[in-house]
Formats: C-alpha cells, sequence, structure tokens
C-alpha cells in the first residue's frame, strides 16, 4: 500500500515507508522532521497497519488535526486534512500516484448489497419473544 502525505504548501510529497513513523521537529529522532517552531519535538505518531493508518498525538503543544477538528487519536482516510500545528497535509491511500480525479473518473458508492431486495424478512422483533424464562433467582438478605 502506498502511503503519502501530500503538502498543502507546495513542499514535496512525503512517503510512509515504516509501520510507526515519529513525527516532529527533532532531528535524528523523528522520521518525518518538519522544521517549523509550532510543531512539537516529538509531535506525533503515524502507525500503518492492514491498509490503513492511524494518528495518535504525543501531547503536542499545537496540536494535531484531521479534517480541522483537533484529534488525540484518529484513523486516517484517503483525502483527509491531516495537521501538524500549521503544516497541512493530505492524506493519500492506495496503490497508485496521487493525482486529481476528475468527475467523470469518480466511481458511485453502492449503498446497498446486490440481491438485497429478495432479503427474507421473516425474522423480525415479532419473532423475537418478549419473555424469558431463567433459571437465575434472586435473592434477597432476609
Amino acid at each position: 500500500m502506498l502511503a503519502k502525505l501530500i503538502s498543502l504548501d507546495g513542499d514535496r510529497p512525503i512517503k510512509i515507508d515504516n509501520d510507526v513513523t515519529v513525527v516532529g521537529r527533532k532531528r535524528g529522532v523523528c522520521d518525518i522532521y518538519l522544521d517549523r517552531t509550532s510543531v512539537s519535538k516529538l509531535h506525533c505518531l503515524i502507525v500503518k497497519t492492514d491498509g490503513l493508518l492511524f494518528v495518535r498525538d504525543l501531547g503536542s503543544t499545537n496540536g494535531t488535526k484531521v479534517n480541522g477538528q483537533r484529534v488525540t487519536r484518529g484513523a486516517l482516510l484517503p483525502g483527509d486534512e491531516l495537521a501538524f500545528a500549521n503544516a497541512k497535509f493530505r492524506v493519500h491511500l492506495g496503490p497508485d500516484e496521487p493525482g486529481e480525479v476528475s468527475q467523470d473518473e469518480k466511481t458511485e458508492v453502492m449503498t446497498s448489497r446486490p440481491g438485497s431486495e429478495s432479503v427474507d424478512d421473516s425474522f423480525n422483533d415479532s419473532a423475537i419473544s418478549r419473555s424469558s424464562q431463567s433459571d437465575v433467582k434472586l435473592v434477597s438478605d432476609d
């Protein structure tokens, strides 16, 4: 899986190769070094697993944001905006190189499974017994 952070400031894209990537401004320690005073020395972690990216803030002063919302941890989806303080990036995940997608190339999202119209509706709330018989007995303190 190709994982990249595309800079919204026009800087070069950052490829995420490691399973665990440390982001910050401490040279020699961080896998992604950002030379900005607003970025903490050890700002956050990005974890890549099973085709997904997760982010976890490491108590940074100016925060980590996903789509403008400050987070302590969370999943990253393709196209999400990820910000370390004032350094902003677009998340790219997938087998291809990132690029613009025209309206004609966008795929339609399927909202129901094929054949779901013929699902057997015989199991519904009325089929569930409202009373149950249990061997558990409540004992009073008397």
